[in-house]
C-alpha cells in the first residue's frame, strides 16, 4: 500500500467565462495530498491517506470521495474544524493561482498516527501537509520513520510561498528531508522557489541545483515544465525527457499531483518502488514513465477542476 500524507480542502474555482469580472465560485474537493490518493485509487492502485478532515458538509464528501476511488481511509483523523478553503484564480490559459484560508481549519491539527499499517510500500508528501503546524512536524517525523525504516519515500514540495513566513527557514529545512527521500519531483518554479533563484533563471543554474539535491540522498530527480514536458535526472546519471501531452486546456488544477500520482503506479507495478531500482532505471524506462505520466496529466488538465483519470482513460490516450 501506498500512504499520502497531507491536506484535504476545498477549491473555490471559477465557473463561468474568464471575461466576468466577478464569475460565481464552484466548490471542487481537493488539495495536493488528497488529489494523489484519489488518483491512485483511480488508477487502481492500494492507497490509503493519511490525514485530518473536518466533520462539516465538506469534510464529509471529502471522505466519502476517497471511499468512492478506493482509498483507504483508517487513518483518516475527524475534528470539528471548519475545512480549509482554496480560492482558484484562473488566468487566460487555464493556470491556477490559489489564497488559502487556512486560520482555525482542520488541516493542520493532525495527531502523530504512530507506526504505518503493515504493509505500507512507500510514503508521499507535500504542499500545505509540510508547511502548517503542528501537522507540518507530524508528517515530518512520519517521513523521517518510513525512511528509517527502508520504506519509499516521494516528496512533492508544491509551494504555496504566500503559506510560508519564513523562506529561508523552509528551504533549510528543505535540504534536512533530502537525506530520506528517495523520488523528489517538484515544477519548475517550485525549484526555482527552493533554490532561491528567478523564475527566469537559464536552465544550467536550476540543473545545478538539481544535481547539488540529488547528492544529498534521492535517487531520482523529476521536473515538471508544464507545456514544455518533464524530465528525470538520477543519481546514476541517467538523464531523459518527454513532451506534454497535446490536449485542450480547460484549467491546470491538479495537474502535479496526477504525475506523482501516475509515476507512483507506474513504479509500483514495475516492482521499482525502492531506491536501488529507481537509481538502476535506465533511460527507456523512465521514458515509459514519464510518459505515462504525461498522458494521465493530460486527462486532468483536459476538464475543470482536480479530476484525476482513470486507468482505462489513460490507456485510451496511449
Amino acid at each position: 500500500m501506498i500512504i499520502v500524507g497531507g491536506e484535504a480542502l476545498v477549491d473555490l474555482v471559477p465557473d463561468g467565462d474568464f471575461a466576468e469580472e466577478l464569475p460565481p465560485l464552484r466548490p471542487w474537493l481537493g488539495g495536493g495530498p488528497y488529489n494523489i490518493a484519489i488518483a491512485l485509487g483511480r488508477l487502481g492502485e492500494p492507497v490509503g491517506m493519511l490525514t485530518r478532515l473536518s466533520t462539516d458538509r465538506f469534510g464529509e464528501k471529502l471522505g466519502e470521495r476517497l471511499r468512492e476511488a478506493g482509498v483507504d481511509t483508517a487513518l483518516v483523523q475527524r475534528g470539528p474544524e471548519p475545512t480549509t478553503l482554496a480560492v482558484v484564480e484562473l488566468d487566460e490559459n487555464g493556470a491556477a493561482r490559489y489564497g488559502f484560508h487556512t486560520e482555525g481549519t482542520a488541516t493542520p491539527l493532525l495527531d502523530d498516527p504512530g507506526s504505518l499499517p503493515e504493509g505500507t510500500e512507500a510514503v508521499s508528501f507535500g504542499t500545505l501537509g509540510m508547511v502548517l503546524e503542528p501537522g507540518a512536524s507530524v508528517y515530518e517525523r512520519v517521513l523521517l520513520r518510513a525512511a528509517e525504516r527502508g520504506t519509499f519515500v516521494a516528496l512533492d514540495p508544491n509551494i504555496r510561498a504566500d503559506l510560508i513566513d519564513d523562506p529561508h527557514a523552509y528551504r533549510r529545512r528543505f535540504l534536512e528531508w533530502l537525506p530520506a527521500v528517495t523520488l523528489l519531483k517538484l515544477s519548475v518554479e517550485d525549484a526555482a522557489w527552493l533554490a532561491g533563484l528567478d523564475s527566469e533563471t537559464e536552465s544550467e543554474q536550476l540543473f545545478a541545483a538539481l544535481r547539488d539535491w540529488l547528492a544529498r540522498g534521492p535517487s531520482a530527480v523529476v521536473l515538471t515544465r508544464g507545456a514544455d514536458g518533464m524530465a528525470v535526472l538520477t543519481s546514476a546519471g541517467e538523464f531523459a525527457e518527454v513532451e506534454a501531452a497535446r490536449v485542450p486546456v480547460v484549467d491546470t488544477i491538479g495537474a502535479g499531483d496526477t504525475i506523482q500520482a501516475a509515476l507512483l503506479a507506474w513504479l509500483r507495478r514495475a516492482g521499482a518502488l525502492s531506491a536501488a531500482a529507481v537509481s538502476g532505471m535506465g533511460t527507456g524506462s523512465w521514458c515509459e514513465a514519464l510518459r505515462y505520466a504525461a498522458s494521465a496529466a493530460g486527462v486532468t488538465v483536459s476538464r475543470s477542476g482536480a479530476q484525476p483519470p482513470y486507468a482505462s482513460e489513460i490507456a485510451d490516450r496511449r
